[in-house]
């Protein structure tokens, strides 16, 4: 029978892929291959909650001392912007002039390559930086990270007692848990919102400096003089000992800073105490804070001072694994945080968050198979439903493993453009088999062997099949050329539907004629094979 099959004259590609593989000991193996890959792609792709979109630009800075809003515009704003115009992919530029300094905020458009564009943008500053007036300082471009400024995971820490732990302790506790944090693998950046650091606040009576006949900018300038490091003195003994010189940190107290000579008025020494109050305390500079109210026993606690710290990942890798090691870290610090009296509370997950939403879609796909094999129960019979739905799984389990190898990650747009293409993923094989079961039940069947037949039924349907799969995608194609936020957002759809129809037309003509010889059989057709009996006995008479 194998040898007849072989020699059968097919016209299509369906009916030389179902010759091929109908008696091939490897098909088996390659159904229990495909799935395992599908399963594998679905643990290790990386997993988010919405896509990440190519965002690229820059930022320029421009200093030119002693120069006015309008000087600023003229001699460096309009030449840069000029230079910068000449960029390919740039969309839109946005300048600032301002006392001193010009900054040019450049926006690429959305798709472009951000170490490109990066790229590009430095080397029109660099190369045209003959243009700029003289006295100008070194320009600073500053590249957008949009990739790895949205946090997945925020966490508020508040003093648990307010009268054990103050908000300078609570920082420098955050402080060491951010450089903790900061290790975990994939983690891009871990940065601290709402903090108060430690300073010492030196308020300065104006009454008292005009006394003095000082002015702000002595104090400033015997202030800065602290800022400069006295450099150690480094020498060697008789005895080839290293000797290293070093000096007392000049600054521990209050007491030292009001000690800091100011200048001298009429022969008399001018203290910092003399003209100002020095406190020690918080940046009270810093007029941004953050506070939290949640929810203990019951009851709402009122409004207590906290510290944010925000954790970004690194551009395609997995939001939920990051998460899950994040949050192990946490647990560990959890004991001492504890003795510390410091709480911890998870404001933001998007880990959790996209976990959620993936096994969400995960379980809407399988309601979605199952009540396909459910309706073709009823139209074809149990055997042929399934049939059927055996190739949905091994259509995704490609669709997942390709989507894993060219870098996308599984999220809402990716499990959404699955969904859409649901329907469409099983028209194949559900015209592959019921195209089977009409040629078994049909009045030739008992003259054709099984395999015959079903070699036969897929050949025939081939043509039309794969006419009406490319129509489809070629409906889906010009998707992947919308430009912008949308196009950039909706690129999974025209990305994945096509490749999960054309993965559903090889499925369809590998494993529904392979397991339509499995699992059908031929129909008894007595009755057919006596009418024909008596048709042939009247004729002779």
């Amino acid at each position: 029978m194998q040898n007849k099959i072989e020699n059968m004259r097919v016209t299509d590609m369906a009916g030389r892929l179902a010759k091929s593989f109908l008696y091939n000991p490897l098909t088996s193996m390659l159904g229990v291959f495909l799935i395992l890959v599908g399963y594998i792609a679905l643990v290790v792709t990386p997993r988010e909650e919405d896509p990440q979109i190519a965002i690229s630009g820059g930022s320029i800075m421009v200093v030119l001392p002693g120069a006015t809003p309008k000087e600023v515009e003229n001699v460096i704003l309009k030449p840069l912007e000029r230079r910068i115009k000449e960029i390919n992919g740039v969309d839109n530029i946005m300048s600032i002039a301002a006392e001193n300094v010009a900054i040019i905020n450049v926006m690429y458009k959305i798709g472009e390559n951000r170490e490109e564009s990066n790229l590009k943008l430095y080397d029109k500053v660099m190369q045209n930086m003959d243009q700029l007036p003289k006295g100008v300082m070194q320009p600073l471009v500053k590249p957008f990270d949009i990739d790895i400024d949205i946090p997945i995971m925020t966490f508020s820490f508040y003093p648990k007692d307010e009268s054990k732990i103050d908000q300078i302790e609570l920082f420098q506790k955050v402080k060491e848990i951010q450089h903790q944090i900061s290790d975990v693998e994939n983690v891009a950046k871990v940065e601290l919102k709402g903090e108060r650091k430690e300073q010492y606040n030196i308020a300065v009576d104006l009454g008292k400096l005009s006394g003095y006949h000082l002015s702000l900018g002595q104090i400033t300038q015997a202030l800065e003089s602290l800022a400069v490091s006295m450099p150690s003195a480094k020498g060697r003994t008789n005895s080839k000992e290293l000797v290293v010189f070093g000096a007392k940190n000049a600054i521990e107290s209050v007491e030292d800073v009001e000690e800091i000579i100011v200048a001298k008025y009429m022969n008399s020494i001018i203290h910092l105490k003399d003209v100002a109050t020095v406190t020690r305390g918080v940046d009270i500079q810093n007029f941004y804070g953050a506070q939290i109210t949640y929810k203990e026993n019951g009851e709402f606690v009122p409004l207590k001072e906290q510290i944010t710290l925000s954790v970004s990942k690194l551009k395609g890798t997995n939001a939920v694994f990051i998460a899950e090691d994040v949050m192990k870290k946490i647990e560990e610090i959890k004991p001492q945080l504890e003795k510390d009296g410091i709480g911890v509370i998870v404001t933001r997950n998007f880990g959790e968050r996209a976990n959620e939403a993936v096994n969400e879609l995960v379980f809407h796909l399988e309601i979605s198979i199952v009540i396909i094999a459910l309706l073709l129960v009823f139209v074809l019979g149990w055997k042929e439903s399934l049939i059927v739905t055996f190739t949905v799984p091994a259509i995704l389990a490609i669709t997942l493993f390709v989507a894993y190898l060219t870098g996308q990650t599984i999220n809402r747009i990716t499990l959404f453009a699955f969904l859409l293409s649901l329907g469409l993923l099983v028209d194949a094989a559900i015209i592959v088999i019921e195209n089977i079961h009409r040629h078994l039940h049909s009045h030739d069947a008992a003259d054709k062997e099984l395999d015959e037949i079903v070699v036969e039924a897929t050949d025939e349907i081939g043509a039309p099949t794969n006419v009406a799969t490319i129509a489809i995608i070629l409906t889906m194609v010009p998707m992947a050329f919308v430009g912008q936020m949308m196009g950039e957002f909706m690129k999974p759809i025209p990305y994945n539907v096509p490749v999960a129809l054309l993965a559903s037309l090889v499925i369809a003509y590998i494993f529904t004629p392979f397991l339509a010889k499995k699992l059908l059989k031929k129909p008894k057709m007595h009755h057919h094979q006596h009418g024909l009996k008596n048709a042939h006995e009247n004729g002779d008479k």
